[in-house]
């Protein structure tokens, strides 16, 4: 086969798209806001910023947007809230981002949301359906039905988006999918994502006990569009993510990160099919509550113009992958990566596409020699969305690409409530076809005054 033929490079326009807006991008310093459109700005202006959820991991957000002019922060938790407040003192503080809204509507451009997975899309639909441009952390939403919406409304109202899985803006990322674009590895027909933890409480059904409500926590605008139910430390502050109404689990937490590599360089788009295999996860009761100490999820993907289809398998927590074909005696898997098996080698990525791209054996990998880039590299992730905000062209994880990214990770999730039962999946008309209870999750209820 020869190397014209060997590569695995989607005819892809938004890679075409991407290259030359971001040339654009560079250009531009100064233009007049009226020809920018509606609700743009030139670039030389600062946006004014709402932050929701502004403590734990919210806070990087609060000081990758921190040049620009902060005019309100939102946190539930008054206490966590204490030290952006500080440092914006004359930002107005909210606990509901529903009355931040109400009240400030008009003097916002841009919303950052680092809320917990279950409020990410009420929060980001406030914002859109306001004009506000919006960087969401990942996963989107806490519900395939929400990430959909979430995409349409943002086309819908002409806003920048963006989705906090740095790791699209690093380099590494780009590096990876020139190499697979150039061929590296062959035909690609499989992939193994892993990550080595558990978010599995200790606790695995909801507990009983009532323990008093901190002070300065509104218990109410937390639990925001979930089922009601009392506090308890379990969940707040940092533990929701092994929560099933709250989070999304390892899978929910990673894919976009994980994945993210390989479904730009194989454009994966959606799969037909998920099925999951958790350990220890027959019973309801816990199903209902936490997710398991471990699990693989198998996507098959559908072949998309001259790429067959591909198969990725998704470990988690106790389960792992086998040692991937040229991995040396005596090295081992990272932590946390993906390996890529094509019809020439394998190519081996860790975490956030932070720890780059590397063929297997270590011995190819000093012998090959790497495609010229091709992909413009990023000004970082926060930055580019501040760009695009400003008129700039649109970042590269913006809610066309993040919110289908997400939606893989979201079906996953939700097939591990159905262990070992294969989903078919529509992606068009957003439905399992096969398995009617499991589709009825693709649709959860919200609870009233939350809806999306």
């Amino acid at each position: 086969m020869s190397k014209q033929d060997s590569r695995s490079k989607p005819a892809w326009s938004r890679r075409e798209f991407l290259r030359i807006g971001a040339a654009w991008g560079a250009t531009v310093s100064v233009v007049p806001a009226s020809v920018l459109g509606r609700g743009a700005q030139p670039p030389s202006n600062r946006l004014n910023i709402a932050c929701i959820g502004v403590g734990g991991r919210g806070n990087a957000s609060v000081q990758a947007v921190k040049g620009e002019n902060i005019v309100a922060l939102c946190d539930v938790d008054v206490s966590r809230a204490a030290k952006a407040r500080q440092q914006f003192p004359k930002a107005r503080f909210y606990q509901d981002f529903r009355r931040l809204f109400d009240e400030m509507e008009k003097e916002i451009d841009a919303v950052t949301v680092a809320t917990p997975d279950h409020t990410h899309a009420p929060a980001a639909m406030a914002a859109i359906r306001r004009g506000k441009h919006v960087y969401c952390e990942k996963p989107l939403a806490h519900s395939l039905q929400e990430v959909r919406r979430l995409t349409e409304a943002a086309r819908e109202h002409g806003v920048q988006t963006q989705l906090g899985n740095q790791g699209h803006s690093s380099n590494s990322i780009r590096e990876f999918c020139e190499m697979i674009w150039d061929g590296a590895i062959g035909v690609v027909r499989e992939v193994h994502a892993f990550v080595g933890n558990s978010y599995c409480p200790p606790v695995r059904v909801r507990p009983a006990e009532r323990p008093p409500l901190p002070a300065g926590l509104d218990w109410e605008a937390w639990l925001g569009p979930a089922p009601a139910r009392p506090y308890h430390p379990l969940y707040h502050p940092g533990k929701w993510r092994g929560w099933v109404p709250f989070g999304t689990g390892i899978a929910g937490d990673w894919t976009c990160h994980v994945l993210d590599p390989i479904f730009w360089a194989l454009d994966l788009g959606a799969p037909t099919a998920a099925i999951a295999d958790p350990v220890d996860y027959d019973d309801p009761r816990i199903r209902a509550e936490t997710f398991p100490p471990g699990c693989v999820i198998r996507y098959d993907f559908p072949a998309k113009g001259a790429r067959p289809a591909v198969k990725v398998y998704w470990y988690e927590g106790s389960r792992q992958p086998a040692r991937p074909p040229g991995l040396e005696p005596g090295r081992n898997l990272p932590r946390i990566g993906a390996y890529i098996v094509g019809t020439r080698g394998v190519i081996m990525h860790g975490s956030h596409g932070a720890a780059g791209a590397q063929l297997l054996p270590a011995s190819r990998w000093r012998e090959y020699q790497r495609p010229a880039p091709t992909i413009p590299r990023s000004r970082g992730h926060h930055a580019d969305w501040l760009i695009a905000c400003k008129g700039g062209p649109p970042a590269s994880s913006n809610f066309d690409y993040g919110g289908p990214l997400t939606e893989v990770a979201l079906l996953g999730v939700l097939a591990q409530r159905f262990p070992r039962q294969r989903l078919e999946w529509d992606a068009a008309s957003l439905r399992i076809t096969n398995h009617p209870e499991a589709d009825r999750w693709v649709r959860p209820p919200w609870r009233a005054g939350w809806d999306v």
